[in-house]
């Protein structure tokens, strides 16, 4: 068995079979992921699983929860920043250190939501969560910036662009991909910034 998390033996069962789910989950899909794929990969005895989890449901519930509480420590990490302009390049930066594995299995949250949406229900609704929390904060990072009421429609630029990118690099399997398009975007956002000034400034002098 090939274990590409690092996970110690004293691990808690019930956190090893959740950061195991986790990896199968990104790397074959949540449909093809079983309770005892799962058991497998965290090494432990599938009868066990049933005493943490009832359901495949009930884990990929867990699974989601582990997500969100890394997506929303990432968020508030880059929020310490004042700079509001590289709170929204750290985004882009972190999409860049997760190329290779973009490439190999797309985005753990995109690809995970593009799945779940085709069956709708409760897991769908919670995996949708995760990419409206990102785009919600974004539109806060530009309505801080001052773009009013355009905030809303440049988030969603930046986050569609975003997960085109990771689509299109896991399609083709080149994190060199990312890297590219990563850096168009962040092109994007400074001349956006540069503009934005600039008419702050033409505005003021008048």
């Amino acid at each position: 068995m090939i274990m590409e998390i690092n996970m110690p033996r004293k691990t808690d069962k019930r956190v090893r079979l959740v950061e195991a789910a986790k990896y199968l989950i990104h790397k074959q899909g949540f449909n093809l992921t079983t309770l005892a794929d799962i058991a497998q990969e965290a090494d432990v005895p599938l009868g066990n699983v049933y005493y943490y989890f009832k359901t495949k449901d009930a884990i990929g519930e867990a699974v989601l929860e582990s997500r969100a509480k890394e997506l929303h420590e990432r968020l508030h990490a880059w929020e310490q920043n004042s700079d509001l302009s590289a709170r929204l390049l750290a985004l882009l930066r972190f999409e860049i250190d997760e190329a290779e594995n973009t490439a190999r299995s797309g985005c753990p949250i995109g690809s995970l939501c593009q799945e779940l949406a085709k069956q709708g229900g409760v897991l769908a609704d919670a995996a949708a969560k995760l990419l409206n929390d990102t785009l919600h904060w974004s539109e806060k990072q530009f309505r801080g910036l001052g773009f009013g009421e355009r905030a809303t429609e440049l988030a969603s630029q930046l986050i569609a662009s975003i997960q085109g990118t990771a689509l299109l690099t896991n399609t083709f399997k080149d994190p060199k991909f990312t890297a590219k398009m990563t850096s168009q975007i962040e092109q994007w956002l400074k001349q956006l910034r540069a503009g934005q000034t600039t008419g702050s400034r033409t505005t003021a002098m008048a």
